[in-house]
């Protein structure tokens, strides 16, 4: 064992190892008795692929670079494929980033775009494709700008036909609602295809404040009749819906403070757990029905556990084995159902279980340890106390090494990870990232401020006009208890986040003394120019509960904002932002950075063309983690071996 300082241990996972292993599986599915799912590319430039999974148990790549499987509805996007059998094979529908077309594509033969390209605004764009070969047609998400502003933009439900006749022809296009409401997902038909159930939301509400489940009869001609509101409201957020095998209608509701499952109105697993989550992307899938009546079900506090429900009995049995963590996608065919799940110690992998023998299994992106599991992170999920004694739930990452310890004296440095969001929250997996710096002896914190979901309506509501004072509060509360404990060097804190996080961090750097130095990622730093019009549309009334109504409350917009109070930043940071970033635009960080000009505050600002919000692309993600890095090494005193020095400018 070697006494080496912290910051100094030399580490087998490099930058270039963690950004190859970024990103996960994802939209799995069935085609026939196969499974497919998107997978990461990020040494492709960042595209997202589709693969299949042969009888043999072989992966296959669907469709060749540069095809990207990826839609851009509401910019996060949505459910970007579907396929179906013909006698020729699998058809298979999906969404290009490059262009947002709808394309078909049989394997073997070349994908042929389904529907037009608009020259108005930002076009076009498709999600949450539903197959009905029997009309002919596919049913799904159709955005469609009607101006240049980010905001110009209506959303309906529409049927594209499969002939290809609407390819050039935005007339060919079957409208299956109005537009009365802003935002709509795909819809779900009933098992005997008279009905469809979707959900529909207006501004300035966000799916997790409230949303309505809207239940139709399909005529028919296919024509939608008699759209009513089944569940759901302003209070009440709905964030799945879907038909049981014998017509009943499925649905996860936080009516009492957590997202519960019911059928057709009654619940049927009341616990203080959420079987639901945030809906950033349309078609996230927290529950899936089987034929046997049986429901498959995520569900969990602070985590998302795979399990199988009885709604008879209300019985839960969760799956057998490793993974602690599911992501919100599920596909069931029979007694089948296929997942997506992880671990503090294996990354996202494909699982199956079988419903009648409660038999699982990795069927797909098998998790490999491209080091000796030895260096990865033991993370341990702690309760901190907060302002006015309230929890805040966190995932500590200690430093460690297994040939490496510090000198028995020093205490190490630590940085508070923010997530984005902020509605959302950090899962407990292997994350190479992490990795990557606490294999270095640098001790990492995910901190699960009062907003973050998992935990109930209440904790998730404590962000209402208080951000940029709840998440900062919890943060510094979490920082400074490890410090106070000896666990963490008071002297040596940073805090690092991205999006959402990144305003988090900005704000923090702003408004407290606690941290040394931090890392802003593509972040929000402007409340007033982000609130009016430098945003897309689906966030672009969010501040109306994170901060206040704008109209009664500007200067609170003002007061919260980085880029108002620049003057009161004085620890050294690193700045990076995508150019191509629709979300968080960089103006936020040029105005900023304007603001600091000749203060004297060491800092780095690196912004890179082709990436938008979230980074993609390999190289990107090597020269973040290694500039990060420099940065706390610059500021802490480390010694990390192999690093290039980040020039910071002041």
């Amino acid at each position: 064992m070697q006494t080496l300082a912290y910051g100094s241990w030399p580490s087998p996972i490099d930058a270039a190892l963690a950004a190859a292993h970024d990103g996960r599986p994802d939209d799995v599915g069935f085609v026939g008795d196969e499974v497919w799912w998107t997978a990461p590319r990020p040494t492709e430039g960042g595209r997202r692929t589709l693969v299949r999974r042969r009888p043999d148990g072989t992966e296959e790549q669907v469709l060749p670079a540069p095809w990207n499987v990826r839609s851009r509805v509401i910019e996060y996007g949505g459910r970007p494929w579907a396929a179906f059998l013909t006698d020729a094979g699998p058809l298979v529908l999906f969404v290009n980033f490059a262009d947002q077309r709808l394309y078909a594509f049989e394997p073997g033969g070349e994908p042929r775009p389904l529907t037009p390209v608009s020259p108005v605004g930002g076009g076009l764009r498709w999600a949450d494709p539903q197959p009905r070969p029997e009309r002919g047609e596919v049913w799904c998400v159709l955005e469609e700008f009607t101006g240049d502003g980010p905001t110009d933009v209506r959303r309906v439900l529409a049927a594209v036909p499969l002939d290809g006749s609407a390819a050039d022809d935005r007339h060919a296009v079957r409208e299956l609602t109005d537009d009365r409401h802003r935002f709509v997902t795909g819809p779900r038909l009933s098992p005997d295809g008279r009905r469809a159930a979707w959900l529909a939301w207006d501004h300035p509400r966000m799916p997790w404040d409230g949303t309505e489940l809207k239940v139709a009869e399909i005529g028919p001609e296919g024509v939608f009749q008699e759209a009513r509101t089944v569940a759901g409201g302003p209070e009440e957020s709905v964030a799945q819906a879907d038909w049981a095998a014998d017509g009943a209608l499925l649905y996860a509701s936080d009516r009492t403070g957590w997202w519960n499952l019911y059928r057709d109105g009654e619940p049927l697993c009341a616990r203080e757990e959420e079987f639901g989550g945030p809906l950033w992307k349309l078609g996230l899938r927290w529950f899936a029905p089987l034929d046997s009546g049986l429901i498959a079900v995520l569900h969990g506090r602070g985590a998302a556990t795979l399990g199988i429900l009885d709604p008879e009995t209300g019985e839960l049995v969760d799956a057998a084995g490793p993974w602690t963590e599911f992501a919100p996608t599920l596909a069931a065919h029979g007694e089948r159902v296929v997942a997506v799940g992880a671990s503090p110690h294996s990354a996202y992998e494909v699982v199956e279980l079988d419903a009648s023998t409660g038999r699982t299994r990795v069927i797909g992106a098998p998790h490999e340890d491209a080091v000796d599991p030895a260096h990865y992170p033991r993370p341990l999920i702690r309760t901190f106390t907060g302002p006015d004694g309230r929890e805040i739930h966190a995932h500590v990452h200690p430093p460690h090494h297994p040939e490496c310890t510090a000198p028995g004296d020093e205490l190490p440095p630590y940085v508070v990870w923010a997530h984005g969001g902020p509605t959302s929250r950090s899962p407990l997996v292997l994350d190479l990232e992490i990795a990557y710096f606490t294999s270095r002896g640098i001790g990492v914190v995910e901190v699960n401020y009062g907003g973050s979901t998992g935990h109930g309506r209440e904790y998730r509501n404590r962000l209402r006009e208080q951000w940029g004072v709840v998440d900062v509060e919890d943060c510094a509360a979490v920082a400074l208890a490890l410090a106070d404990e000896g666990t963490a060097d008071r002297d040596r804190l940073a805090i690092r986040g991205g999006s959402a996080g990144g305003w988090t961090a900005a704000a923090s750097l702003a408004t407290t003394d606690v941290y040394a130095c931090g890392t802003v990622i593509y972040p929000i730093l402007d409340l007033a120019g982000w609130g009016t019009g430098e945003t897309h549309d689906f966030e672009s009334q969010y501040l109306e509960t994170l901060i206040g109504p704008y109209a009664e409350v500007p200067g609170r917009y003002a007061e919260r904002s980085p880029s108002e109070h620049a003057d009161r930043v004085t620890a050294p940071f690193l700045l990076l932002q995508g150019l191509d970033d629709v979300i968080c635009p960089p103006v936020q960080c040029e105005r900023f950075l304007a603001r600091m000009a000749g203060r004297g505050v060491p800092h780095a600002y690196i912004a890179f063309e082709g990436e938008g919000h979230g980074f993609r692309r390999a190289e990107t993600m090597v020269r973040v983690l290694e500039s990060e890095l420099s940065l706390y090494a610059q500021v802490f005193g480390l010694n990390p071996p192999g690093v290039q020095t980040l020039e910071l400018t002041k």
